[in-house]
């Protein structure tokens, strides 16, 4: 693959972002798209591994070496059918994949790793720009005629929704929120990701025959009996929504939020700013804005930067993330636990710190201390050693006082939301708080189904979308029993196999 040893003489080149200092007071994407000549010499560097690591990396079983390969020889529209083949939205992973690929790449050992998620993003962007990307229903002869309903559209939900209509079935969509993307619409911020981009593909979704039924909560708005008597499969795919709070002092103190109640907020304020006016208001008194206030953000991963991303947007004073995680390696960038091919779960640095927030590794906050008033003034923490809950220990004499406006909760996720869909229709779940399926897509309620996040708890957009397919081949064969498939490829196969989607559920895939 690519060229003989040019891994030895080319060295990688990092994505395009827009100037830090022009784009955090804008809410355009930040990620631009590499020329042309220099995406195939980046092609060229993939090394022809005897085990391409990268596919293990990849959750989806990504065909990494092919289209790097298809790029370096010129071949783009061969190459968005290579990545069609394993995965539904390369336009999305291309953009917001922490790309544990590259991670697992065989050149990271010792040197730069391809960069594998600028080409998939320039794959993407070239397809839809040639008009290579279009809507290609199935044949009316192939409908089967039965029906799934598919709770939630979020990657998982739309992945699954995707696939089993490609194979033949009705596919309707609910989704209790106002637009089609979950997480990915609501959470992660514009800049990273411009909500355009989701509705391109949810067009094309919906002239292939998907129906998406917006502003529906099922369970509340929607009988589970109903849905279940219309429909021959229902799969659950409503994400694992429900944050991880911490229990302290201070912890009531006005001021004091959940992280995804804030980037829900922002991120329908945008949308509004943008025209889009389905966004709904906060209610009355529940404004959470972080304009002119001392943000702290308690919390290392994504949710977190997106949340100090937006802090900085608004107008911040100051944005600082405490990170409970030791300091990473400067010349190799991971921590203790997560060496090659493993990926790791912080970064050296990120977009957000590039836009002037500040991180504090290895702190631990003790308690939050209010004002005259009852709103938050300041944290309290200490320095703490060690790598997991288990052996954290604080270093005498370490303890701060941090003053802060507003602390927004970024710790991760502790399962799926109880109320609603769950208070309707009883499922069992595990001991995380997941609905319990193993590694057979199957709940506890016979022809329900449940896939991503709320099976393997909160993880990447890749397990997400992976989850979906897997969940859709399932229910193809519980609904098709004797009709005959066209076999996937090999790769897709492989890392498609019910043991993958465990890898995704780590209790500390925190806010990614």
């Amino acid at each position: 693959m690519g060229e003989l040893s040019a891994f030895l003489k080319i060295h990688r080149v990092k994505a395009p972002y827009r100037d830090p200092e022009e784009r955090k007071h804008d809410y355009e994407e930040i990620l631009g798209v590499l020329p042309e000549p220099v995406l195939a010499e980046q092609g060229a560097r993939c090394m022809d591994c005897g085990v391409p690591f990268c596919h293990n990396g990849c959750p989806l079983g990504n065909l990494i070496p092919d289209w790097n390969d298809l790029v370096y020889r010129g071949l783009w529209r061969d190459a968005i059918t290579a990545l069609h083949a394993t995965n539904n939205f390369p336009e999305l992973t291309g953009r917001i994949c922490p790309a544990p690929c590259e991670s697992a790449c065989v050149l990271d050992i010792n040197d730069d790793p391809v960069t594998i998620k600028s080409i998939e993003h320039a794959i993407a962007e070239r397809a839809f720009s040639e008009g290579w990307v279009v809507a290609s229903p199935p044949a009316p002869e192939t409908r089967t005629g039965r029906s799934v309903a598919v709770i939630g559209a979020g990657p998982a939900g739309m992945a699954a929704a995707a696939e089993l209509n490609k194979l033949g079935h009705r596919v309707v969509v609910f989704e209790r929120d106002e637009g089609v993307g979950g997480l990915m619409r609501f959470g992660v911020p514009d800049a990273k990701l411009d909500k355009e981009i989701i509705d391109r593909r949810v067009r094309i979704l919906e002239a292939e025959g998907v129906e998406f039924r917006l502003g529906v909560d099922v369970g509340i708005d929607l009988g589970t009996e109903m849905l279940r008597r219309e429909h021959d499969a229902v799969v659950i795919a409503i994400g694992a929504r429900e944050g991880r709070d911490v229990e302290m002092p201070g912890r009531e103190c006005s001021g004091v939020h959940m992280a995804m109640d804030y980037l829900y907020q922002r991120n329908r304020a945008v949308a509004r700013m943008k025209g889009r006016p389905a966004a709904p208001e906060p209610p009355a008194g529940e404004l959470i804005s972080a304009a002119g206030k001392r943000v702290v953000v308690i919390g290392g991963g994504d949710t977190g930067m997106d949340c100090m991303s937006n802090a900085i947007r608004e107008g911040a004073l100051g944005v600082e993330m405490l990170d409970v995680y030791p300091e990473l390696n400067p010349l190799t960038g991971r921590d203790a636990r997560h060496p090659w091919p493993l990926a790791p779960k912080r970064t050296l640095s990120t977009y957000a710190l590039e836009e002037g927030g500040e991180r504090r590794w290895a702190t631990q906050v003790t308690e939050l201390v209010g004002g005259p008033a009852g709103h938050v003034r300041a944290v309290r923490g200490r320095e703490v050693t060690g790598t997991s809950s288990a052996d954290i220990e604080a270093v005498p004499g370490s303890t701060f006082e941090q003053p802060a406006d507003l602390v927004l909760l970024a710790i991760g996720f502790s399962g799926v939301e109880r109320a609603g869909l769950l208070a309707a229709l009883p499922l069992e779940l595990d001991r995380r708080g997941n609905i319990a399926a193993g590694s057979t897509y199957r709940t506890s309620q016979d022809g329900v189904y449940v896939a991503g996040d709320a099976r393997i708890g909160a993880t990447l957009i890749v397990h997400a979308i992976a989850e979906g397919r897997r969940c859709a081949r399932v229910i193809d064969r519980a609904l098709s029993p004797d009709a005959r498939r066209a076999p996937q490829p090999m790769a897709a196969v492989g890392a498609d196999g019910p043991e993958a989607g465990e890898l995704g559920g780590s209790s500390d895939a925190a806010a990614r």
